[in-house]
């Protein structure tokens, strides 16, 4: 039976550009009603004017927990959340930016928590809900030039596994997704070869077909992710000659 969005509200964070924006556009096609929050209020509003579907818009900053809880204090009932909110920089240990890195563990990691703080109880006082998080491929393990980056990110895969535990099935569906480069402004600042790069409404195709799929873990795309599983049976000293 195909799955059906038709008649479903889900809280989208992080969706004013890139992947989000493009999600919000693959989901509100496929008959969504979406809650959309961003930092950028303007944005959002150019998007739901986009949009065809029933649309509300929150904005609302991850790093501040008065107002993601402001945010959703101000929302319809919602069936489940989408967690996309995401910075990258790419930093090496060699040149640490102490600003950069902060940033993207308190919006990718603690920002999501946050999210989830508001959300996760929602959904068990209505029963159930579908949870999605965002990962990335740059979960698995250590990588160059990603200090901050892959370590927020590995936080939320273990995040999204401790949730999965927690919360029964089949009330609740919690789902990690963890895409690979995509063509976005955050990934314009990479100097170096981005291997099976799509774009953003590519890789909103993915995110939706996993969402609508039971798997817990979705990587893509499927060659790339490989390279990632495999890397984690290789023994640490030979990892790190062939990744450093």
């Amino acid at each position: 039976m195909a799955h059906s969005w038709t008649g479903k509200s889900y809280w989208l964070v992080g969706a004013s550009e890139g992947l989000g924006r493009a999600l919000a556009h693959e989901l509100s096609d496929a008959g969504v009603r979406l809650c959309l929050s961003a930092r950028n209020g303007e944005r959002l509003t150019e998007l739901a004017k986009e949009l065809p579907g029933e649309t509300v818009i929150a904005p609302c900053d991850v790093r501040d927990t008065a107002s993601v809880a402001a945010a959703a204090a101000s929302l319809p009932e919602f069936d489940g959340v989408i967690v996309n909110a995401g910075v990258y920089e790419p930093v090496s240990a060699t040149d640490w930016q102490a600003d950069a890195v902060e940033a993207m563990c308190d919006v990718n990691f603690t920002g999501t928590a946050r999210v989830l703080g508001q959300a996760v109880p929602h959904l068990i006082a209505r029963g159930g809900g579908h949870i999605a998080l965002i990962g990335s491929l740059a979960a698995w393990r250590g990588l160059p030039k990603a200090i901050g980056y892959a370590a927020s990110k590995a936080g939320v895969l273990s995040l999204a596994e401790c949730i999965r535990i927690d919360l029964p099935r089949p009330a609740f569906k919690v789902q990690v997704i963890n895409p690979g480069f995509i063509e976005t402004r955050l990934t314009a600042k990479n100097d170096f070869a981005m291997p099976h790069l799509m774009s953003a409404a590519q890789a909103a195709e993915h995110v939706r077909k996993a969402m609508e799929g039971t798997r817990f873990r979705t990587d893509f795309p499927t060659a790339f992710a490989w390279r990632f599983r495999l890397a984690q049976f290789l023994p640490d000293a030979l990892y790190f000659r062939v990744f450093g």
